[in-house]
């Protein structure tokens, strides 16, 4: 070997474990992206696999090239493990555990056989099956940052070709017994390609970790803290700017007597009733609905695609649905009301902020005439609390 090569896996192990320092400060800035920290974890053990296959470059005795084997194959398990959990949420350290052992199963035994050659090329076509098996997990989740995501598939892509170049050339020597680490054009070229994509890895992680926040901070502002039901300006951006046709509603709800409760059992109390109510108003979402909070206990619901008389027969669900519903708070079993207003689409399109007006005013409309109601603001015409038949 020579002084260039172990000069390349020097720079190799030092761009790996920078880009391991990077991954763990973005995770210690965002503790909810795990993923950082499992990958950072893979990162550790492959600098770990680094140093023991410099030390077989320069003493090839077995225990070292074993070594390197293990910590090669569980890094590059857990690196696969890491993009599996970006994009699911989820870390799948059963099927790690199990990647990493399969890998180790097909490469290890030839070495131990003394077959050093058989095993270079199982190491290497193993890594790149890790190396494919990880790019195809960033590109399942491009959509969320295409520009970054794309890059780091691309990334690890070409690594993974690098190792099947090293796994070819060495089936195309034929030799099973090598006695040393492996020499060739094709070991260098993959050693260049791995620090250039470690510090490209690294460089895209951090846009991609900047893309999240960013995201994140975007969601934070559209979204109501209490009950994750997106806000006034949230719904304004997406209705505001434009026309709703005639099969749309817009239902705006207001909790009856709100403020007594808040008297009685406190804020905490009332942020458990508004809590239960965004439940109601969510379960009875289609794709393509918006369930929103106003502010305070005022509630909108917009409906798209519906047929006449739907918007008000999901009013009169939900309506009854909450005052169904039993909230146990301070050791008092408290049930609720709910007035609802509804704006239903009209042949002549009309802008958002007159609709949302428009079930306003028949919200209070059914406010005036006892509450525990719904009113429907094209005809102002009430339909009163229990059993009733929609469109009567």
């Amino acid at each position: 070997m020579t002084l260039d090569y172990n000069s390349l896996l020097m720079a190799l192990a030092v761009s790996a474990t920078c880009l391991a320092v990077t991954l763990l400060g973005s995770w210690f800035a965002r503790r909810t992206e795990t993923f950082l920290l499992s990958c950072t974890f893979g990162l550790v053990l492959i600098v770990g696999g680094i140093v023991a296959y410099g030390l077989y470059v320069d003493d090839p005795k077995m225990g070292f090239a074993v070594v390197a084997f293990v910590l090669f194959h569980a890094g590059f398990a857990a690196v696969w493990g890491a993009g599996y959990q970006f994009r699911t949420g989820k870390l799948p350290r059963i099927a790690i555990i199990f990647c990493a052992l399969a890998a180790m199963l097909v490469s290890i035994p030839p070495l131990l056989l003394g077959l050093d050659g058989l095993a270079f090329i199982a190491d290497n076509l193993a890594i790149a099956t890790l190396l494919f098996a990880t790019a195809h997990q960033y590109w399942r989740a491009r959509a969320e940052a295409p520009a970054p995501l794309t890059g780091i598939t691309g990334l690890y892509a070409l690594t993974a070709i690098s190792f099947v170049l090293c796994a070819a050339v060495l089936i195309a020597d034929g030799k099973m017994v090598l006695g040393v680490a492996p020499s060739n054009w094709a070991e260098d070229l993959s050693l260049a390609i791995c620090i250039a994509s470690m510090t490209g890895i690294g460089a895209l992680s951090l846009a991609l970790h900047q893309w999240r926040l960013a995201a994140r901070h975007r969601l934070d502002a559209m979204t109501d803290p209490l009950t994750g039901l997106v806000n006034r300006r949230a719904l304004f951006d997406r209705y505001g700017r434009g026309t709703m046709g005639p099969a749309t509603a817009v239902l705006v709800f207001d909790l009856d007597h709100f403020k007594s409760i808040n008297d009685t059992f406190g804020h905490a109390g009332g942020d458990r009733v508004l809590k239960v109510f965004a439940g109601e108003l969510a379960a009875n979402c289609r794709a393509g609905d918006t369930a929103a909070r106003l502010g305070g206990e005022e509630f909108a619901l917009v409906l798209k695609e519906v047929t006449p008389g739907r918007a008000e027969m999901v009013a009169e669900r939900i309506r009854k649905a909450f005052a169904a519903r039993e909230i146990y708070l301070d050791d008092e079993t408290l049930k609720c009301t709910v007035s609802v207003g509804i704006a239903p689409g009209r042949s002549t399109p009309m802008d958002f902020d007159v609709m949302l007006s428009a079930a306003d005013k028949a919200l209070y409309a059914a406010k005036r005439a006892g509450r525990n109601r719904i009113e429907l603001a094209s005809r102002l015409h009430s339909v009163p609390a229990g059993p009733v038949r929609i469109g009567s």
